[in-house]
């Protein structure tokens, strides 16, 4: 069995009734988080991703298939929202973070891979120490039922995120985009590889794809990651008050 785990995961396992894991405090990050300049997001976030990051889309195979994801640096290896290890107060953290150590994960069984996804924890972060899922009987705790809630719904909302994502490729309305800035008179910073919906070629499309687009409710997606490009700008204050 070959368990393949998600991005910025360095081991996983199977979750067993009997492990105990270490939780993370509140406003606690995952170790990978903090080098990270774009986390990404699912369609039920756009809303509460917007107030506080630029939303963009980004491709990992030349655009056969898309993506969303926050914004979260300037530069690679960036994360203006963490410091000293704790995101930073009253920004929203996104589910991919906030799922950590555990993940639903997919596994290959004599190079075929499963339908259903495998709930794993990262590694280090279960044995004999933390905290237990399960009783002595093996039935789950209230506090995993919490968990194991966030995990379902986030793997059925990364379903609608790329059904949103073909949406959008089919009617050919992503565009690639770079950001380009000079902070203080410094170096200019540049960050590309990202791709924004291009708001005119909405108007060109026909009555059934318009339908479609509020039937899904991308629609209101698509507006809430051009507002939030804006959100650039207050990324770059950020980056300037740090540095200062």
């Amino acid at each position: 069995m070959d368990i393949s785990p998600p991005f910025g995961y360095k081991e996983i396992v199977p979750l067993l009734k009997t492990h105990k894991v270490r939780l993370l405090k509140p406003g606690e990050v995952p170790p990978f988080v903090r080098d990270l300049n774009a986390i990404p997001i699912s369609f039920t976030e756009f809303a509460r991703v917007a107030l506080n990051y630029p939303i963009v889309f980004t491709s990992g195979d030349k655009g056969e298939t898309y993506a969303p994801v926050a914004v979260l640096g300037m530069t690679g290896g960036e994360n203006l929202f963490v410091s000293k290890d704790a995101w930073a107060e009253r920004t929203y953290v996104p589910a991919y973070a906030r799922r950590f150590p555990f993940c639903m994960a997919r596994v290959t069984l004599d190079k075929v891979e499963q339908q259903d996804r495998l709930i794993c924890v990262e590694k280090e972060f279960a044995g004999d120490k933390g905290e237990s899922m399960f009783d002595d009987k093996g039935q789950p705790l209230e506090r995993w039922k919490e968990i194991e809630r966030l995990l379902s719904e986030y793997e059925v909302d990364l379903e609608r995120s790329r059904e949103m994502c073909g949406i959008l490729a089919d009617y050919g309305l992503l565009e690639p985009f770079n950001m380009q800035a000079t902070l203080n008179k410094g170096a200019p910073l540049q960050l590309t590889g990202m791709f924004r919906v291009d708001e005119k070629k909405i108007e060109h499309l026909n009555s059934s794809q318009l339908k479609n687009l509020v039937k899904k409710g991308v629609l209101g997606r698509i507006y809430a990651h051009l507002v939030s490009l804006e959100n650039f700008t207050a990324l770059l204050d950020r980056k300037s008050k740090i540095a200062a």
